[in-house]
C-alpha cells in the first residue's frame, strides 16, 4: 500500500452534533480516517464517544454535521445502510441475544459462518460450539463473538468501543495482533480504548473529545499520554492524594471479615482458599476461565458451591439466593452493568432498588432519610444526572457509578467489586480507587476483581492470583507490579519456575 493510498480520507466526518433532550451529548465532533490506519477516540465519559460511532453505524441519526465516506456524503439512517458503506461496530456492551445459541444468532445477522469460526479460533476460542445458548457464555467470550461477527463481513472500516476492556491479558493480546494485521491488510478502524499500553501499540494518531467536540488530533508518540489526559479533562491532571498510601488493613485480625476454605464450584473453580479482613482491599487477578467467575457467583450467591466452605464473620454460611448474600453484608458490583441496572428507569430509582425492602417501615420522615441516602451517594460518587430520566442515556463510566452508588446508599460491609473499572476513563477510575480506599479506611472489607494489573497496586491491599481454579499466589501490593502477576496469573511462580 503507497503512501498517499494509507492517508486517502476514507471516513470524514464533521460537525456531528447530537441532542437527548436536554444533554447535548455531541455538538461539534470530527473525525478523519485514512485507509489501513487506526485512529483512537479517546475522551472521559460522556464526552460522547460512543454517541459518535453509534451515529456512524446508523444506531442513532445525528442532528447536524456532514459525514463523507470515500469523497460523497453518507446517509446512514440505519445499521444495514452504515454496513452496505462498509462500516461495521463492536459495541461497548455485547449485541447478541441471550435467550438464543450461537447458531441462532448468526442467521439473524446474516454472518457467514465459515468466516466467523474462523476469527473466533483466530483469537483462542477453537471449541466454541454453535448450540452454545449466549446467556450461558462468559461476557468475556461474547467480546471475541462479536468482534468476530464484525470481521467475518469483512468491513472497510471497523469501530471498537471497548473491544478488550472485559478481556483478560492473554486475549487482549490475541485482539490486539488481529486489529493490527487488520490494518495492515488496509481496513481502517476507530479504537476507544482508555487503555493508554493499547493505543501506544497499535494506533497512528488519536482523536480526542472533551464534551460533546474534538479538541484535539494527535501522532502516537512516546510521551502522548499527559498531553491527552490534559485535553480531556480541559486542563493539568492534578494527582489523587493519598493515590500511593494504603488503608491500614487488619491483615491477621483474630477473625477475619470472610474466610473461604477448599471452594470448589462448577468445572473451573478448583480449590480456593483466602481471607479478607476488615478494612482490607484484596485484589483478585486470573486469565480469562480460571474460576473467578465461579468465585464471585458463589460469594454473590447466584450458584451453591460444590464443596468447601464459606464463613463471614467467623460464622459459616450457605447462600442459596443473591438475598442471602446481601443479608449476610455481601453485596456485588457486577462486571455487565446491563446485568445490574433498570435502563429505563432513573437514577435515583436504581441508587434506591436495594432500600425498597424497607418500603414497610417507612412513614414520611422515613421516606425524607431514605431519600436524603440517595442524594448523598450521588454527591459522594459526583454522577451525572443531566440525563437521570433514563440510566441508558448516562455515559458507562455513570452507569458504573450508579451501581456503586446503591450499595453506598444502602451501607456497605463487604463489597464484591468484579472488573468495576472496565471501559471506563482515567477520571472516573481514580474516583472509584478512591472511594475503594474511604470505604476500607472505614472499615468495609473489599473484594477487588480487576483484568487490569495495573490497578493493583492503585487500589488494592493484597492480590490474590487463580490460576486453574486454584489460589496460586498471594501478593502484597508493592510488589505487584505486572510483570510479577502475569508470570503469576500463567502459573509460573515469582522464582522463575512452574510451581509445584
Amino acid at each position: 500500500m503507497t503512501e498517499s493510498e494509507k492517508t486517502a480520507p476514507v471516513l470524514d466526518a464533521e460537525g456531528v452534533s447530537k441532542r437527548f433532550g436536554a444533554v447535548q451529548a455531541l455538538r461539534d465532533a470530527s473525525l478523519q480516517l485514512g485507509k489501513g490506519e487506526i485512529v483512537a477516540l479517546m475522551g472521559a465519559n460522556g464526552a460522547g464517544k460512543s454517541t459518535l460511532v453509534k451515529i456512524l453505524t446508523g444506531a442513532l441519526r445525528r442532528d447536524g454535521g456532514h459525514i463523507h465516506i470515500r469523497g460523497a456524503e453518507a446517509r446512514l439512517n440505519s445499521p444495514a445502510a452504515a454496513r452496505r458503506s462498509g462500516l461495521v461496530s463492536v459495541y461497548q456492551e455485547p449485541s447478541l441475544i441471550p435467550d438464543l445459541d450461537v447458531a441462532d444468532n448468526l442467521r439473524l445477522g446474516r454472518t457467514p459462518v465459515e468466516a466467523f469460526r474462523h476469527w473466533v479460533a483466530e483469537m483462542g476460542i477453537p471449541d466454541l460450539r454453535l448450540d452454545d445458548v449466549i446467556g450461558d457464555l462468559p461476557l468475556a467470550t461474547l467480546r471475541i463473538l462479536d468482534l468476530a461477527r464484525a470481521l467475518a463481513a469483512e468491513p472497510d472500516v471497523l469501530m471498537l468501543d471497548e473491544m478488550t476492556a472485559a478481556l483478560p491479558t492473554d486475549l487482549v493480546e490475541k485482539v490486539l495482533r488481529v486489529v493490527r494485521q487488520q490494518a495492515d491488510g488496509g481496513r481502517s478502524i476507530i479504537y476507544i480504548s482508555h487503555r493508554f499500553a493499547e493505543i501506544a501499540a497499535i494506533c497512528d494518531r488519536a482523536t480526542v473529545l472533551r464534551d460533546g467536540a474534538t479538541v484535539g488530533n494527535l501522532k502516537i508518540e512516546p510521551g502522548i499520554e499527559e498531553r491527552v489526559v490534559e485535553l480531556m479533562l480541559g486542563g493539568k491532571v492534578a494527582p489523587v492524594a493519598g493515590e500511593a498510601r494504603h488503608a491500614a488493613a487488619a491483615v491477621g485480625a483474630a477473625v477475619p471479615r470472610l474466610r473461604l476454605r477448599g471452594l470448589k464450584a462448577g468445572t473451573r473453580l478448583a480449590d480456593v482458599s483466602f481471607e479478607l479482613n476488615r478494612g482490607e482491599v484484596l485484589g483478585v487477578v486470573a486469565l480469562e476461565g480460571q474460576g473467578q467467575d465461579e468465585l464471585f457467583d458463589v460469594l454473590a450467591g447466584n450458584r451453591r458451591p460444590a464443596a468447601g466452605s464459606v464463613e463471614v464473620d467467623g460464622a459459616p454460611v450457605s447462600f442459596s439466593h443473591p438475598a442471602d448474600a446481601i443479608a449476610a453484608g455481601l453485596t456485588l458490583v457486577p462486571g455487565d452493568r446491563a446485568h445490574a441496572l433498570l435502563m429505563s428507569r432513573s437514577v435515583r430509582e436504581n441508587i434506591a432498588l436495594p432500600l425498597l425492602a424497607r418500603f414497610r417501615d417507612w412513614g414520611a420522615i422515613r421516606m425524607e432519610d431514605e431519600a436524603a441516602r440517595v442524594t448523598s451517594a450521588i454527591e459522594r460518587l459526583q454522577i451525572d444526572t443531566r440525563a437521570q430520566g433514563e440510566v441508558r442515556r448516562l455515559s458507562g463510566g455513570n452507569q458504573q457509578k450508579v451501581t456503586i452508588a446503591r450499595w453506598i446508599a444502602k451501607g456497605v460491609n463487604t463489597l464484591l467489586l468484579f472488573d468495576p473499572t472496565r471501559g471506563i476513563d482515567v477520571r472516573t477510575k481514580r474516583q472509584i480507587y478512591g472511594l475503594v480506599r474511604e470505604l476500607a479506611g472505614q472499615g468495609a472489607a473489599v473484594l477487588f476483581y480487576t483484568s487490569e494489573l495495573s490497578e493493583v497496586p492503585q487500589a488494592c491491599d493484597r492480590v490474590v492470583v487463580i490460576f486453574n481454579g486454584r489460589v496460586v499466589d498471594v501478593i502484597p501490593a508493592a510488589e505487584a507490579d505486572e510483570a510479577t502477576l502475569m508470570r503469576a496469573a500463567y502459573g509460573l511462580s515469582r522464582a522463575g519456575t512452574e510451581p509445584a
